[in-house]
């Protein structure tokens, strides 16, 4: 047991490292068909062994794996926030360990074909599930990894990500079974290297067709000029309090005039470019808006999209999120805003509604209300942003629907795809990537955008206070993009689209049958005995 032991360390471990080098990195992604294949032969070695603590083994071999996987991929998170990290990384691990382990129960019984795509779709399930809950945290996506390969997976506009992480389970557990047939064949023979032919196909294939539709796919010419404005305030020392709130504006309209063209339709600034509480009554009359609004007096068609923090106050407390001020007067919600200020009077509104768990959201607020008080008296604060049901669109006065997207909403496909079903022609992204540093994060948060912009058929403009601030067509291509730590703005046109892809019309529906899959697959076998071989 001490030799196994040993060696499932080392299988570990090379899952982990295989996992790490291709998220997302554009040299060696293709590892990632190969990643799952070692665990998958602890799990194989522990059931064929009969280890009566085989389950108990299994999770501890995977969790080791997927916890350095994770941690690798995650570790940024700490810049932002320690507990998150922590508890992104343990709740992954145990997430991705239990896949393994229903897996191995069903497989005690019932042959490896059903196992196989019970597997698929109970990996596929977690996925799905981590999506939607409080909790979620669903960065490390199997199908987000190849977000660097737009060539690879422009299909995407059918199934989304969900249809990239069946791809990978596929080739994984395929390539696992030849292993397996291939083991007592010794030496390198035509019989052993046939073995392998179907594999490679199904790696092949899916790329050759993505892309024929890759280089075939044309976008309409339905330009909009935009200004993207990245004006690289730190978010630690500057951002809340370091800098002036006018100092802040002034930069970004100083940067937003420096390529403004006579037909620019747009100039976007990033999160909370506007940073402190704003009051949603008084708006109009806030000093910050009141200079946006000279700015845009000399830009005739010329609209603003940026983020803002604001608040709106009640006379009693009418939701969940809703908190009261110190003096203890009823009560006010906090949001994470994106406004679009025209030169017309009146401002559109969208609150981000997919908030980041324990930064931006309490989880299951209606269950924890009741531990506000004493956070309160203990000097801190409590709760949730608020946020609203309808993804809401924010239109020009030209007839221009535009999705604000903010920050980590941009992580979540049938999420967005909310604001095209109502009429959003395309996105703008707008986040705050400086919390991570110079790490991982911020490449990561970039490139998955590009898998909205497939899965939508949308053109992205993407500003970032910090990080990539970027354009992004419908194809997945990115151009203009800025450099880390640097204040910049970009001046493009990128094309609007008011056609709806199947994604878009269907959303997740991939995620929901392969879900169903697994639901089912799993009661079947608990009506089973465990197979005798």
């Amino acid at each position: 047991m001490m030799t196994n032991h040993r060696r499932f360390i080392a299988y570990g471990i090379l899952s982990a490292l295989l996992f790490w080098i291709s998220w997302p990195t554009a040299s060696v992604s293709i590892m990632l068909f190969f990643a799952l294949v070692p665990l998958l032969l602890i799990e194989h070695e522990l059931s064929a062994s009969k280890e009566i603590r085989s389950s108990r083994y299994l999770f501890r071999y995977t969790f080791i794996s997927f916890f350095i996987w994770n941690l690798a991929c995650s570790y940024w998170i700490w810049n932002a926030s320690a507990a998150g990290m922590i508890i992104a990384v343990l709740l992954n691990s145990t997430m991705m360990s239990t896949v393994f382990l229903a897996y191995h129960f069903v497989k005690k019984r019932n042959n490896l074909f059903f196992s196989s795509i019970f597997f698929i779709a109970a990996w596929i399930g977690m996925e799905f599930f981590h999506h939607q809950w409080d909790f979620s945290w669903p960065w490390l996506t199997l199908g987000n990894a190849f977000a660097e390969h737009p060539s690879w997976i422009q299909w995407y506009e059918y199934t989304g990500v969900f249809g990239g992480s069946f791809w990978v389970l596929a080739v994984n557990l395929i390539l696992f079974q030849t292993i397996l047939k291939t083991a007592n064949i010794s030496g390198i023979t035509w019989e052993k290297t046939k073995q392998f032919i179907v594999p490679v196909i199904l790696i092949v294939v899916p790329i050759g067709i993505s892309y024929a539709r890759y280089t075939s796919y044309d976008e309409k010419i339905n330009p909009c000029n935009i200004v993207i404005v990245q004006p690289n305030i730190d978010p630690y020392k500057d951002k809340f309090g370091g800098m002036a709130e006018m100092s802040q504006v002034n930069t970004m309209i100083r940067l937003s005039d420096s390529l403004a063209q006579i037909n620019t339709e747009f100039f976007i600034w990033p999160e909370t470019a506007l940073p402190n509480n704003i009051a949603e009554e008084s708006l109009e009359s806030n000093p910050l808006i009141l200079s946006a609004r000279i700015f845009l007096s000399k830009y005739k068609n010329g609209n603003i999209i940026t983020g803002a923090a604001t608040y709106k106050t009640y006379t009693s407390e009418e939701t969940v999120t809703a908190r009261k001020f110190r003096t203890g007067e009823c009560c006010y919600d906090a949001f994470n805003t994106a406004l679009l200020i025209e030169n017309n009077p009146g401002i559109q509104i969208y609150h981000k509604s997919k908030l980041v768990a324990g930064v931006e959201q309490m989880p299951y607020p209606s269950l924890l209300k009741f531990l506000e008080p004493l956070a309160l008296q203990m000097g801190g604060t409590f709760g949730s942003l608020g946020t609203q049901k309808e993804r809401k669109v924010l239109y020009t006065k030209s007839g221009i629907g535009v999705a604000p997207v903010i920050c980590y909403e941009s992580v979540y496909g049938e999420y967005v795809t909310g604001y095209v079903k109502n009429g959003a022609q395309m996105i703008a992204i707008i986040t705050n990537d400086g919390w991570w540093g110079n790490t991982a994060g911020y490449h990561h948060h970039a490139a998955y955008a590009r898998l909205r912009a497939i899965e939508t058929r949308r053109s992205i403009a993407r500003s970032a206070n910090t990080g990539t601030s970027c354009f992004i067509n419908q194809r997945g291509d990115v151009s203009d993009a800025t450099e880390w730590w640097k204040a910049d703005a970009k001046n493009g046109n990128i094309n609007l689209n008011e056609e709806i892809t199947f994604y878009v019309q269907y959303g997740d529906w991939f995620a929901y049958l392969a879900s169903l899959i697994a639901v089912l697959f799993f009661a079947f076998s608990l009506m089973k005995k465990i197979r005798i071989v």
